[in-house]
């Protein structure tokens, strides 16, 4: 534990990760209040989530291919630089006096949306490639508090700032921030390895994830079931504010002290749970993080008190970033890294699938003041997924499915 945080490159991946994530994450909570807010906006919010979500889902394959193919450290520096270059402009005209429309709201949302999708699987890929297999728990447990801790700061200055700030403001200081992770990721020594062999055609590299994990059905069933509390807070980010405003009857400073709270929680699950998988190893942690996700996600429709909800929001936010933790984990430590791109964007895309269709039903309960239906078709998904991850987790521990040592890379014929 001690050698990784001892490691620069470590070290300036976490400030870099921490001043960006701040910067979008006080926009991301901006963004989304400023269009449910306004007439209509519930289901406005959601058809934008569900187009933003499908554009995710056609790149995804492509996204895969290109963290495998290039220098990741290039991937991730072009997202903060073209994430500077877009929302600097959109923060010079709110300073020249023009004001902001909702076509404005949605463009930010929708490049938001295009730099998350490049830059998680790039940092997952990313990490994995720079450091040793034994760094695995305690970096992926360090990356989640990062993550969290910049939610949280993120949560409590956008309850401050977002009825006394200008939007332009805002916007400058996430663009700013986006400059300077670019600055933090330029310092970091980092050569590509030497991952793919041959010249192989664009399509054919893009299968070879698909090749590699329908060899491992019990593999491939056990991530996407450890896969759905992800996709259950990318849904909840849309169903939580249109919850608020239409059961709770909240306002945005209690919509930011939710996101604040939900960072604590996964900021207590990036300590603790390095610690859990030590002793009960990854398997025994996921069923444990998944089933604690669905049973408060399953119960959250009955509750109808902002501070019962909040205490909810933080026991779903151990079970989701303990999982987080869990599966990367799990996941650095059985795919090769030559193709951990593209197997990481099989289940993201799957997810993203699923995301489309049920944002589908979702956006159509909300218009019509039912977004409970939401929670109950969420939470009966999860449950589903819970009872695989169990069925898997004892297959996976048959002699066909043992764990093997990491291997670096893995070469197609």
């Amino acid at each position: 534990m001690k050698t990784i945080y001892k490691d620069s490159r470590f070290r300036m991946i976490l400030s870099a990760n921490i001043l960006s994530s701040i910067g979008s994450g006080i926009t991301m909570i901006a963004i989304p209040w400023l269009l449910v807010t306004t007439p209509k906006g519930n289901t406005l919010f959601g058809v934008v989530t569900l187009l933003s979500t499908v554009i995710s889902f056609l790149l995804t394959p492509f996204i895969g291919t290109i963290i495998d193919k290039v220098s990741r450290k290039k991937v991730l520096m072009l997202g903060e630089l073209v994430s500077f270059i877009v929302v600097g402009f959109f923060a010079i005209i709110g300073f020249l006096g023009n004001g902001y429309s909702t076509w404005h709201y949605i463009t930010l949302f929708f490049i938001a949306g295009l730099y998350y999708s490049f830059f998680y699987p790039a940092i997952f890929a990313f990490n994995q490639e720079l450091f040793d297999q034994d760094d695995f728990k305690t970096l992926n447990g360090a990356m989640e508090i990062q993550g969290q801790l910049s939610s949280m700061i993120a949560g409590a200055l956008a309850s401050i700032i977002l009825s006394k700030w200008a939007f332009q403001w805002i916007l400058l200081v996430d663009a700013l921030t986006y400059l300077a992770a670019f600055i933090l990721l330029t310092k970091i020594s980092y050569q590509k390895s030497n991952r793919e062999k041959g010249n192989s055609g664009f399509f054919l590299n893009m299968s070879q994830g698909y090749t590699y994990i329908k060899k491992k059905p019990a593999l491939f069933l056990f991530l996407i079931a450890s896969f759905m509390p992800f996709i259950g807070v990318m849904l909840s980010n849309y169903l939580f504010p249109v919850y608020m405003t239409q059961v709770l009857k909240t306002d945005s400073s209690s919509y930011s002290l939710q996101s604040m709270v939900y960072g604590i929680g996964a900021i207590v699950a990036g300590f603790i749970i390095p610690l859990l998988t030590n002793k009960l190893g990854n398997k025994k942690t996921l069923l444990i993080t998944v089933s604690c996700y669905t049973l408060f996600i399953s119960l959250i429709i009955w509750i109808k008190l902002l501070p019962i909800f909040l205490i909810f929001t933080l026991l779903l936010a151990f079970g989701n970033a303990g999982t987080r933790v869990a599966r990367n984990t799990f996941m650095m430590n059985q795919i090769p890294n030559n193709i951990i791109g593209r197997v990481d964007s099989i289940f993201r895309g799957l997810g993203l699938g699923i995301r489309i269709i049920l944002l589908t039903l979702f956006t159509y309960f909300s218009s019509s003041n039912h977004v409970s239906f939401g929670f109950i078709i969420l939470s009966s998904i999860l449950l589903l997924s819970t009872i695989v991850l169990f069925i898997t987790s004892r297959l996976l521990s048959n002699k066909e499915h043992m764990m093997v040592p990491l291997k670096r890379s893995v070469h197609f014929k």
